[in-house]
């Protein structure tokens, strides 16, 4: 599994690259985590608004900060996928 963190190394990324981390331990997953902070980067992935948690190459959640279930819902579900 990929994870990336898309933003500008904010508070609120951080925020979000804490709870991929913690939500990823917390499934015995072991993915490579990467926060991406280059804007031409992070607008080819069509991105607007950070931070932003991509999953795998799929954007899932962008312009906020999801909550810890939340992540841990989508790296749940993007492993049996």
């Amino acid at each position: 599994m990929d994870i990336k963190i898309l933003g500008s190394g904010c508070k609120k990324c951080i925020t979000l690259q804490d709870h991929a981390r913690k939500g990823a331990a917390e499934l015995g997953l072991e993915p490579s985590l990467e926060a991406i902070h280059d804007p031409v980067a992070i607008a080819g992935y069509g991105v607007m608004r950070t931070p932003a948690l991509v999953i795998d190459g799929q954007v899932v959640v962008s312009g906020r900060v999801p909550t810890a279930d939340e992540v841990r819902s989508l790296l749940s579900k993007a492993s049996k996928d």
